[in-house]
């Protein structure tokens, strides 16, 4: 007998490869931009850090979902061109993660003993070399738990992409009840395929991090 659990899968395993693709490609422009923000929340100068302040309070300041409809609906009449739905996704991804990880950066830089940056520079060292072989490598190790956290945030920040028709999971869902009309079931298994793949992922993030700790 045919059941609307089974039914849905196809549809829901379509949808978790767009929502892996947009959650990856998204926080990995996310990291690069939110190291520079980081960074430059740290720096001297103050027209970098004032910027990177800036950036930092609209982003979280804000829904992604706004941010999601400006860039695919605001920028493309500000620029007078179509921006392609997943471009919109990986970048609202992009830019709303940016934000975040630049306080795991920020926090994580900051969290180094000063005075492993003052033996780096007893050592001949200057300010970018100290940062970039002495602090950054132990600062990185302690940013992997919050990182982690953040991809599974943006994994399921995803799921609002269906209002622009991205087809990731949730939107899959969504189609497959709009002609079935088993929504019960369709949105319980979107749930279950959520959960197989943050659960996981936050129990090992908790052994991660108890072994960085040296527990």
């Amino acid at each position: 007998m045919d059941s609307p659990y089974i039914d849905v899968l196809p549809f829901l395993f379509r949808g978790l490869g767009w929502t892996l693709l947009i959650t990856f490609t998204g926080l990995v422009f996310g990291f690069g931009l939110g190291t520079i923000a980081g960074l430059a929340r740290l720096s001297r100068k103050g027209f970098c850090r004032g910027a990177a302040t800036v950036y930092v309070e609209v982003i979280r300041g804000t829904p992604i979902l706004a941010q999601l409809l400006f860039v695919y609906f605001g920028l493309s009449e500000l620029l007078s061109m179509n921006i392609h739905k997943l471009a919109a996704a990986i970048l609202a991804i992009a830019v709303n993660s940016g934000a975040y990880i630049a306080e795991i950066v920020r926090g994580a830089v900051q969290s180094i003993e000063p005075g492993q940056q003052e033996a780096g520079r007893s050592l001949g060292l200057s300010r970018s070399q100290t940062m970039r072989y002495v602090v950054w490598p132990q600062a990185m190790r302690r940013m992997i738990p919050p990182l982690g956290n953040q991809f599974i945030i943006s994994l399921k920040d995803t799921s609002l992409f269906s209002v622009i028709a991205v087809g990731e999971i949730l939107y899959q869902a969504r189609q497959y009840y709009s002609s079935t009309f088993a929504p019960f079931e369709a949105l319980t298994m979107a749930c279950l395929m959520y959960l197989m793949i943050t659960i996981p992922g936050s129990v090992y993030l908790r052994r991660m991090e108890h072994r960085l700790e040296g527990r």
